[in-house]
């Protein structure tokens, strides 16, 4: 009796950890804006690179995925992106826009 409810509990912690793979990937990635697991579920399947092998997998994972950014919604609302790689892209944007609105310097004759 005991090993049948083991069994059944081993089985769902196994289903939930694997459940949203997706959602958690990005969001401890990084990656800014809504449902990004979600988009990022789709565009593996839409990409042509993706093996053939791994489609299915993401098609099994993605409901759980839309369903684990749904409850992590209020979490996308109010962070703030805070991470290494996004300090740098800002950084970067900045002196692009720095550097469009200086003029070009005269050739030295």
């Amino acid at each position: 009796m005991m090993k049948s409810y083991l069994h059944h509990i081993l089985m769902s912690c196994g289903v939930l950890a694997l459940c949203g793979c997706s959602s958690v990937m990005t969001h401890t990635g990084g990656k800014p804006g809504y449902y990004p697991g979600t988009r990022a579920s789709y565009d593996m399947l839409t990409n042509d690179e993706t093996s053939w092998g791994l489609k299915p997998l993401v098609v099994l994972d993605m409901p759980f995925t839309a369903i684990m950014d749904t409850v992590l919604l209020p979490w996308d609302a109010f962070r703030t992106d805070k991470s290494v790689k996004a300090r740098v892209e800002a950084s970067e944007q900045k002196s692009q826009q720095t550097d469009a609105a200086l003029p070009p310097a005269d050739p030295q004759p």
